[in-house]
């Protein structure tokens, strides 16, 4: 019997209630895995502003360089979720359907990391062409060159992730996570300031912890996989040399509108990364503190997004879409009531969560907390419009829908919100908060396309579903 099909709909208002809480038990442990790994960036934010404001600036954009060039190899990772999630509805053969969904995943990851790795490489000079301070831009290399050799091990431990999102059974990514922060903090204090035999890394120091991390978190979720009496029935690591060429093109189908979606969101912020470092060192970082902050937020609705993304993905396999477009719905009704009370917590609390990353005695931390609770007090307002559009989505994602996504969200980051913050922050001489004004207007206007084009899908209780998947 299908895993999807174990339960029937007892009717239209007490589906809702079994629904809600089989999203919250999925949700919750993708949630506190995201802000786990989100952690493992976080924390070499926190160190390295404490070390020099000039740290704090290179890694930021570094980083945001590392995570705009790493979507190709994300997205595809990310593209085994949906596919295992189908593939397990389905019920029949699926023990070697989703074998084959991850190793097609892995193959497509290795295969998208290695140009990936040519580009970082050269992450000094990029820097410097895109008009970066010259010592920022040595900085930002050298955190990358370490923190790169890490990536083809967080996609993996991604595909995974998926793979087990599908089975319902997310608690054991969660724990791997936690355990590598935990690592990472020991890690990050050692290599960055040195100690045991080690000299004083630096920004060095911060992305070789990172990049120990993920291996730690790959390695230990493999194993739990392997050793679970469940789990390994599906043999995933066996015969990985195989090349399966239909399963190859699904995921790149999927996954590379969501490496897309991915790439253009990341980019913008990217790039407004980038621009800030045109009005110096201190709108960079105040930048990098309200992003930090911001992103944290953003991985509750992320981990739901995720877990609708499994829901969706598994009502639809088994042919249910009325259930399908049910648990898309209450995805997104779960997703935005969390980021009304971000919202809240943002522009209440702004001036204090901005020093949680400044020393006082260093110098320019008084302007930079100031700024970065601006940006913060804006940061708010946005929350509900990210918090929609990262649920909208992950329930998109569970159609495999995602090439119509990735459109919506370069019409709404490139073509209408970065250009709008470009000009009020250059024309208009509204300095760094008018880059923040353009990226609250793309998000809200990527938002409504995306509920928008959530709502047609799962129109006519599901008939519009029906039609879609054919």
């Amino acid at each position: 019997m299908s895993h999807a099909t174990q339960t029937r709909s007892p009717g239209r208002l007490g589906a809702w209630g079994p629904e809600i809480r089989a999203t919250l038990a999925l949700a919750w442990p993708l949630v506190l895995t995201n802000l786990s790994q989100f952690a493992l960036s976080l924390t070499d934010a926190v160190f390295l502003g404490r070390v020099a404001t000039e740290a704090l600036a290179a890694a930021t954009l570094g980083g945001n360089l590392f995570f705009a060039m790493l979507s190709p190899a994300f997205g595809l990772a990310l593209a085994a979720g949906p596919m295992c999630a189908q593939t397990r509805g389905r019920g029949r053969g699926h023990l070697r359907g989703m074998r084959r969904d991850v190793r097609a995943a892995f193959w497509a990851c290795a295969a998208a990391t290695v140009p990936v790795w040519l580009a970082l490489w050269h992450t000094e000079w990029l820097l410097g062409a895109l008009g970066q301070d010259p010592v920022l831009a040595a900085l930002a290399g050298q955190y990358v060159g370490a923190l790169m050799w890490g990536m083809p091990l967080f996609c993996g431990f991604v595909v995974l992730r998926g793979f087990l999102s599908a089975e319902q059974r997310p608690l054991s990514a969660l724990v791997v996570s936690f355990i590598g922060v935990a690592l990472n903090i020991p890690l990050n204090y050692w290599l960055i300031h040195g100690g045991l035999g080690v000299p004083a890394l630096g920004v060095v120091g911060a992305g070789i912890a990172s990049s120990l991390c993920n291996l730690f978190m790959f390695a230990g979720l493999a194993l739990v996989i392997a050793h679970d009496r469940h789990l390994r029935r599906y043999h995933l690591f066996g015969r990985l040399w195989r090349l399966d060429v239909a399963r190859l093109r699904e995921v790149a189908q999927i996954g590379l509108p969501i490496a897309g979606t991915m790439a253009l969101e990341i980019s913008v912020f990217a790039f407004a990364a980038i621009a800030m470092g045109w009005f110096g060192a201190v709108a960079v970082a105040a930048h990098a503190i309200a992003v930090q902050i911001a992103s944290a937020t953003f991985m509750v609705p992320m981990g739901i997004g995720q877990a609708a993304t499994a829901r969706v993905g598994l009502m639809t396999g088994a042919g249910r879409t009325r259930e399908a477009a049910r648990a898309g719905w209450i995805g997104i009704a779960l997703g935005a009531g969390f980021m009304v009370a971000s919202a809240t917590t943002l522009v209440l609390l702004a001036t204090p969560l901005a020093w949680l990353f400044l020393s006082p005695g260093n110098p320019g931390a008084t302007e930079t907390a100031a700024l970065a609770a601006t940006m913060l007090v804006m940061a708010g307002f946005f929350q509900l419009s990210d918090g929609v559009q990262a649920v909208a989505s992950g329930a998109l994602r569970g159609l495999k829908d995602t090439r119509v996504p990735m459109l919506l969200a370069g019409l709404g980051y490139w073509i209408i919100g970065l250009p709008l913050g470009l000009v009020l922050a250059l024309w208009l001489d509204v300095g760094p908060i008018g880059l923040w004004v353009g990226l609250s207007v793309g998000l809200f206007l990527v938002a409504g396309m995306m509920l928008a084009r959530w709502m047609r899908l799962s129109a006519s209780g599901g008939l519009t579903l029906r039609r879609r998947l054919g």
